[in-house]
């Protein structure tokens, strides 16, 4: 007996905007395009939330104008992908265009992880690295490490490193903003 797995739609960027445009989804719905796949996000718990803010006092503090930070937005991957990670700091010069940001004008996207690990890790870092990302970190609080990835390349990282709390890691685009990661970790 053979099995017949039953094909999907694939939704594009434009599509998305447009249900998203029509009012099919509320700004309470948790739901994010990811590889043409509508994806409903968790809902945030506490220590999710206590991370989130900690990192955006932190970045908010060390942007100096160098980067706008741009917390829990979406940003257009590639025509099948807008994710909405925790955190991003974006080229200054993106808010003037009037659209969502692209991969080469973000510097660092990072996510936070309480429940969705796995999904942050197998589904978001490969298509991350294959669109370009420089630089990704993962906020894993199931294990309170921080999992660096750097140097996309292909659907990959060449160089992939988790910090333990008493570590401290900077963004490559921005070195002197440098944090120890247990401060991160409510």
């Amino acid at each position: 007996m053979s099995v017949i797995h039953a094909a999907t739609y694939h939704w594009t960027v434009e599509e998305y905007e447009k249900l998203n445009g029509a009012g099919i989804f509320t700004e309470n719905d948790r739901v994010e395009l990811l590889n043409g796949e509508i994806i409903v996000r968790s809902p945030i718990g506490y220590r999710h939330a206590q991370a989130v803010r900690r990192l955006t006092k932190f970045f908010v503090k060390a942007a100096r104008a160098r980067y706008e930070l741009d917390p829990q937005n979406p940003f257009v991957l590639d025509e099948r992908s807008e994710p909405q990670p925790d955190i991003l700091l974006v080229d200054p010069k993106v808010e003037a265009l009037r659209r969502h940001p692209r991969p080469d004008e973000i510097f660092l996207v990072i996510e936070v992880s309480e429940t969705t690990v796995r999904y942050d890790r197998e589904d978001k870092r490969p298509a991350y690295a294959r669109n370009g990302i420089r630089e990704y970190w993962l906020l894993n609080l199931e294990d309170n490490v921080l999992e660096v990835y750097r140097d996309a390349v292909g659907v990959n990282y060449a160089d992939a490193r988790v910090l333990g709390p008493d570590e401290f890691v900077a963004p490559l685009a921005f070195p002197d903003a440098q944090l120890r990661v247990g401060d991160f970790l409510p």
